[in-house]
């Protein structure tokens, strides 16, 4: 497992070995970066952003050109549809400046060694448009993790840490996950605390001791915040699923739930309790199946309108440690990603390793990653501890990989040697319709050599 801090801005990856009762997965010393494999007929083609491990933020396209970066990172950077920015095209959301102090990394458990101070949105040539933090943000900073979205009322909402004694908690004060909906002019005008709705997520009675006794103030670590927007669900009559209403995911607590923004209150929810995973025959995985233990997930949201799929609910299955007690995983490794009917709670689709034909640890990022589904029905995925992004098609066929090649170089916590690594929490797909136009993209078939016959040529 690798770890992620920061200090004063810049990251500090820290690699450990962690003892599991799983496959321990591994990777070659040296492997291709860049563009893999690309067949432009069947992939949906348009440009992906992220933040590389080196902290720039990168949109490129399908043959990995860089078409634009920015000078700034964030958790995640996001490029804004331009029906949000008022016809703006090229905008994106992204950390302004840090400073010390304790809050959410990347890996639960462990304290960032530093925050985001001001957060802001960019124009297409780095001007910042909108900032917010500093005196405006509670206790000085931002302190937005994980997620953050723009509102149609021009609004901006965000996932953040708050700092603060919790009654009934063994820990003196507590890493909060809050959210907040900032105006325009950087007024908080909706506030929702995790910790004041402990009793609406799911845990028994013995459960909700364990939360409440946990050895880290981080003791939820909610990684994820999405708008539902319009959806058949609330078109057919359930009010649970008012396109106004916030989901969210717990990656230790191993829950998603839906926020009823007008009150608050829970409303649906998606764990802590699944059966537990085992070793299935192939009569077993067939679809739709009751969905079955999720652990560690990210990236939980609802498919937006349009897509295939849409009104289902997308999530990036880590199968890394979660849950209170800590749930069992499966013994052959491997994460998953998974479509659910939130109303049947069944299993409809999924893609692991074995979907393209590989050994299920083949496909493993026991934290950060992400999915989203396209519009021709293929899903980019984020294996975001290696730094891989691919689209796979409904049948598990993929048609495009691109292996991150920024790296960085950091240093072990516990050996105090130097490592480097590409991890990329997530990954956005971004139309070229968003972009001003004229960028530049190209679209040329890339075909890998057989991997049995794939060498590096010796020295002459």
């Amino acid at each position: 497992m690798r770890l992620c801090f920061s200090r004063g801005g810049v990251s500090v990856f820290a690699a450990i070995l962690v003892a599991l009762p799983i496959l321990v997965h591994s990777e070659p010393s040296v492997y291709p970066t860049g563009v893999t494999r690309y067949d432009p007929l069947r992939a949906f083609n348009s440009y992906v952003l992220f933040a590389g491990a080196d902290k720039i933020t990168r949109l490129i396209d399908l043959n990995g050109n860089v078409v634009r970066e920015w000078k700034y990172t964030a958790l995640p950077s996001k490029l804004l549809d331009p029906l949000l920015t008022g016809g703006q095209r090229g905008h994106v959301l992204v950390t302004l400046a840090n400073v010390e102090g304790g809050g959410t990394s990347l890996v639960p458990g462990l304290a960032a060694l530093a925050v985001s101070e001001t957060i802001g949105e960019v124009d297409w040539d780095g001007k910042v448009v909108w900032e917010w933090g500093g005196d405006k943000a509670p206790g000085g900073a931002a302190q937005q993790h994980h997620d953050w979205h723009r509102l149609p009322n021009g609004n901006t909402l965000i996932l953040a840490n708050l700092v603060h004694p919790v009654p009934g908690f063994e820990q003196p004060k507590v890493l909060d996950d809050v959210v907040y909906e900032i105006s325009p002019g950087g007024e908080i005008v909706w506030k929702w605390i995790a910790s004041e709705h402990l009793e609406e997520f799911g845990f028994a009675p013995d459960e909700l001791k364990l939360v409440r006794k946990a050895d880290t103030p981080d003791y939820l670590h909610v990684n994820n915040l999405s708008v539902l927007g319009p959806n058949r669900w609330f078109d057919a009559g359930d009010k649970r699923f008012d396109p106004e209403n916030v989901l969210i995911d717990s990656r230790n607590a191993n829950f998603t739930a839906i926020i009823d923004k007008k009150t608050g209150k829970i409303v649906w929810s998606l764990g802590p309790h699944y059966p537990a995973n085992e070793l299935v025959t192939r009569s077993k995985r067939l679809l739709p199946r009751p969905v079955d233990q999720i652990s560690g997930q990210h990236d939980a949201h609802l498919i937006p309108q349009g897509l295939p799929g849409a009104g289902n609910l997308l999530v990036y299955d880590n199968q890394g440690e979660g849950g209170y007690p800590p749930v069992a995983l499966s013994v052959t490794g491997g994460s998953r990603v998974l479509e659910i009917d939130p109303i049947k709670k069944e299993i409809i689709w999924e893609y692991t390793g074995e979907n393209s034909g590989r050994p299920g640890w083949t496909f493993q990022s026991t934290f950060i990653s992400s999915a989203r589904r396209l519009p021709n029905g293929n899903t980019l995925i984020d294996e975001g501890y290696n730094g891989r992004f691919f689209q796979v098609t409904p049948e598990g066929e993929i048609v495009w990989e691109y292996i991150s090649p920024y790296f960085a170089k950091s240093v072990n916590f516990i050996t105090g040697k130097d490592i480097q690594t590409n991890q990329v929490y997530r990954a956005q797909p971004v139309p070229y319709e968003w972009v001003p136009t004229n960028t530049p993209h190209s679209e040329k078939a890339v075909i890998p050599p057989a991997l049995a016959e794939f060498r590096v040529p010796a020295q002459p």
